[in-house]
Parts: C-alpha cells; structure tokens; sequence
C-alpha cells in the first residue's frame, strides 16, 4: 500500500481491540432470547454423563461428540442457563478473531489480516451463531486454527524437514549441561552463587532452554493434525475440510514437481513423507467415530429434514455470509454490488500470488460443492454447516479492500461495511425472535392439574418444553404424564416419528385414560404433515383453550 494503516507496534493493540468489539457483541443480551429446539437440545446432552451422551448421540443426533463433550464440562462448571449455555461458543467465536488476523498477516501482510479480523468481529453471521448454544464457533475456530498452522507450514521451509525432528534437537539440547562460563573478573558472579541453589532453582539452572521458536515448525505440525482432527470431530460436514486442504497441498506438490525451477512460489509443498504422517495423525485421532460417522450418514441418508437445495436457497446462504441484508430491496443490490467489487478487486491482489489463491478457493468451494453435489442424492446443503467457509472469504474480501491501497479509501469501505452489519446486527437485537418455549411451559403450568396428559406431535419438542417446564414441576410439585406420539422419544429411542394412519388406534387407547389432554404442536411439516393427531384429539375431546407461542401452539381437551 501507498499509505499504511497502522504498522507492526500498533498491530496488537488493534487486534485486542477488534476482539474485544467482537466478544462484546457476541455476549451482550446473549441470555435474553429463548433457547430454541436444538440449543435445548445441546444442554439436555451435555447434562447426561459422558457414557449415557455418547449413547443418545449414536442413536438420535447426526453430528460428532466434541461440542458436547466440551460443553458437559462447561455446564457441570458454570450451569446451563441460557446465558452460560450460550458462552462458550462467544468465546469461541470471540477467540478465531486474532486467528483470522494471524491468517491474513502470514499471507498477505498487516492490513488484510486487520480487515478479515474487523470482518470477522462484526459479522451478523458470526454473531448470531456466537450467541447460540451450538457447535458452529468452534467448529470455526477449529478450523482456522488449521488453517493458521498449515499457512505457516507452507511459508515455512523447515517444513520440508521429518516431522519431530525438531523436538528431538529441541530434547537434546535442554538434556545438554550449559556452558561453561570464564571466571568472571567482577566482584560479583551469579556463578558463584549456582551451587547454593536447590529445587526447581538448580533443576532449571542445569538445563539449557531454546527459544520456542526452535520447535515451532513441529508445533505447526501438531497443530495442524490436532485441530485438522477436531473440527471433524466437531460437524461430520467438516470431512470436507480434509479434503479440500488435500487437493491444494497435493496439487502444489505436483505443480512444483513438474516445475522444478522458475519464480518461488508464495507456497512452498511440505515433503510427501511429512504430509502422510500428517494425514495418519488425523486419522487416527478421528478413527474412534468413523464408524459412527458412517451410520450417522447412514439415517441421514435414509431420511432427513433439510430440503432440496435451488438457486434462490445457494444466493441467501452466499448473501447472509456478505451480509447484503440492509434495510430495503435496493440497500440489498448496493451491499451486494459493493461486495462483489471487493470479491473481484481480491482477485485482482492475488493476482501474482495464484498459490495463495487457489489455497483460498479450495478452501471456499470444496465444501460449498461438495455439499451440493451430496444434496443431489439427499439434501444436506445448509448455511451454517458451511460457516468455517467464511474463513476464507473473508480473506479475499480484506484483499479487495487492500486493493483500494489508500489509507482514505480502506477507511471509508471499512466504515461503510461496517456500519452495515451494526445496523443488521441492531436489528438482530431488536426484532429477531427465537422459539418461546418459556411462554409454551409457563402457560401449561398455570393450568395443569394432576394426572393431566401433555402430547407433543414432535417427540423431539419434549426437550425444549422441559427445559422450561422442569423447574415449575420441581416447584409445585407437579404430576403430569408426557407422552411424544406416534412414539416417545425416551421408551422408544426413535426421533421425529412421522405420524400416519395406522397410529391412529394406538392413540386414541391412549386418550381413553385421560379426562384432560394438552397436545403441544410444533414441527408438525415433518411429523405431521396430514394434520392427524389434532384431527384425532379433536374427535375424542372437546378444545377448551389454545395458546400460540412462536415455534408453536398449545391445545388443552377436555370431556364435554
């Protein structure tokens, strides 16, 4: 750039301050809106021990265990309100804000890691997931912190050395005695001072200590496995991001094979050897859920809710990552215009550095097609799914800014973008409104009676409704029968059993020993499309009064 923005003593100072915007964003009113479905779900996981979450993961859910792993530690520390529930994945996303910003400044330099970061903190996208008690901010941060190491690895030319062998230099240096110093000519020496100390003093004092950054190509390695690993251990549509990293860093192997002599690459290909290992690494600390990733796949695969991805479906997930969500039909085409100069000015930048690049749409489009390629056998194109793919986007978005050069110009689309997506934000705040599952629970607390028999259409939606409803039945002593039709989750392990005819029967036995019956009905597109089991209750019991809530209704029957 002509005119730098800031420069390497104000960096920090900056990338502190960028965070601390995006984690206050992420954390304010984070406990005001109501826990939806899935976020219910999470917790009612992470409240089991670790055996029995397992188990229920195997059989209902279709996602790995990391998440709720770390967040039945985090509930047993901090309690599961909505608030608490909720922080761990604001701080997770708070914390790949200076990751981004480490990203950006390996590749490209001071100010693109700045604007990815700024990008990053104050993304509507970002934050709503940030304020949702879910996997999708670490399965985020899991990946860029891959992706940090792996930009280190091939900027790195030690990267070409085994793996470990740095360790083992590292280990034999720090086994090796010090030294041996010259008298010193000074009436003071600490040397003479050595042998009077004892414990860790003279343990410490007989070793020599390199600086870390002896070994930091062995811990980009370490890195890259671990958390390569975590994130798809995190969502099993991470398995595309293996593969994406695959076909770049194989790609730049062979293009530098059939090269061997030019211009130096932005990249430089880590050896063949090096990279196997790395990939066995991965695999092996994925190896324990391969199989249950393939019968998740499996149940997927034979039936799921997402619906067919089309045209317009790709263009909102592409429009809700760039945020063209301004107030207005054409506030919409300015942001999305001014976004795809950025995107086309980013190419401009790389221009020259094609490695670096292509290492950004791997990254971008092996997920994005690769799930649309899937869906065309069964739909599991969704947008947050793909949310660790904004990564890269981003880094070509804070190119295109770069582009612009002067320090005016940076300025003013930073502004402007960023005075959009605290617009959006603000009106996410305001306006936004989750499933009220407190007003469903709290209404039917206010007038249950004993021995009342609460329906829920959706098996699944029993959760969320307890999660409220639990504490009204711990504090008034409550005796009530909750039943999920045509099965119960509990009894039967199944989830969201599509209600058909030949559970008619079976209901209506049910209703026979009840005089009153609530029927919470939500969810039904997928559990009861036809409508049946209101139609049944209906022919049975008499409605006495009904309650909307968003996500829902409540029905209470009773004998005429």
């Amino acid at each position: 750039m002509k005119e730098e923005i800031g420069n390497e003593e104000l960096a920090p100072a900056l990338v502190i301050t960028i965070t601390l915007i995006g984690g206050l964003l992420r954390v304010f009113l984070i406990g005001n809106k109501g826990m939806w479905l899935d976020e219910t779900f999470s917790v009612w996981l992470a409240n089991h021990t670790v055996v029995d979450m397992l188990q229920w993961i195997v059989k209902i859910d279709q996602h790995p265990p990391l998440y709720y792993l770390l967040l039945h530690y985090w509930v047993a520390l901090q309690g599961d309100t909505p608030y608490y529930a909720r922080l761990l994945s604001a701080l997770f996303g708070a914390g790949t804000i200076p990751i981004i910003y480490l990203i950006g400044k390996r590749l490209s330099g001071l100010v693109i890691g700045l604007a990815a970061a700024l990008l990053l903190a104050l993304s509507p996208f970002h934050i709503y997931h940030g304020q949702e008690a879910r996997m999708y901010t670490l399965l985020t941060f899991n990946a860029a912190v891959a992706i940090y190491a792996l930009v280190r690895l091939l900027t790195d030319s030690r990267a070409l050395k085994p793996i470990g062998s740095q360790f083992r230099e590292y280990l034999r240096a720090w086994r090796t005695a010090g030294p041996v110093e010259a008298e010193p000519k000074e009436e003071f020496s600490y040397k003479d001072k050595a042998p009077n100390q004892t414990g860790w003093r003279a343990w410490s004092s007989r070793h020599r200590w390199l600086p870390i950054r002896a070994v930091e190509t062995d811990l980009a390695w370490v890195a890259f496995i671990v958390f390569s690993a975590a994130t798809v251990l995190t969502h099993n549509t991470a398995v595309f991001f293996p593969l994406a990293v695959n076909i770049f860093v194989l790609g730049l192997m062979f293009f530098q094979w059939i090269r061997k002599s030019g211009a130096r690459p932005a990249f430089q290909a880590p050896s063949i050897w090096n990279w196997v290992k790395a990939q066995i690494g991965i695999l092996l600390l994925w190896g324990p859920w391969i199989f249950f990733f393939f019968k998740q796949a499996s149940a997927v695969y034979q039936k799921f809710w997402i619906p067919e991805p089309t045209w317009d479906s790709v263009a909102q997930v592409f429009r809700s990552f760039l945020n063209a969500s301004a107030p207005g039909q054409a506030s919409q085409v300015v942001v999305m215009w001014i976004m795809c100069a950025l995107l086309f000015l980013g190419l401009i930048y790389y221009r020259r550095k094609r490695s670096i690049f292509l290492l950004l749409a791997a990254l971008f489009a092996t997920p994005f097609l690769g799930e649309l390629i899937v869906s065309t056998y069964r739909p599991i194109f969704y947008g947050r799914t793909l949310i660790w793919t904004t990564i890269p986007l981003f880094l070509l978005l804070a190119a295109g800014i770069a582009q612009l050069r002067f320090r005016f110009l940076v300025i003013v689309v930073l502004g402007s973008l960023g005075v959009n997506y605290l617009f959006s934000v603000g009106d996410y705040y305001r306006f936004f409104q989750k499933e009220d599952w407190s007003s469903a629970a709290g209404y039917v607390a206010n007038f249950v009676e004993e021995d009342d028999l609460i329906l829920f259409n959706s098996n699944f939606v029993v959760i969320p409704f307890d999660y409220y409803f639990e504490p009204y039945e711990k504090q008034y002593s409550l005796q009530v029968v909750k039943r999920g039709v045509p099965l119960d989750l509990f009894d039967d392990g199944v989830l969201e059993p599509e209600m058909t005819a030949n559970d008619i029967p079976g209901l209506i036995s049910l209703l026979s020993r009840y005089d009153r019956v609530w029927l919470v009905y939500s969810h039904d597109s997928y559990t009861d499309p036809m409508g049946l089991i209101p139609q049944t209750v209906a022919s049975q019991r008499q409605l006495i009064r009904t309650r909307d809530f968003n996500g829902g209704q409540v029905q209470l029957y009773g004998i005429p």
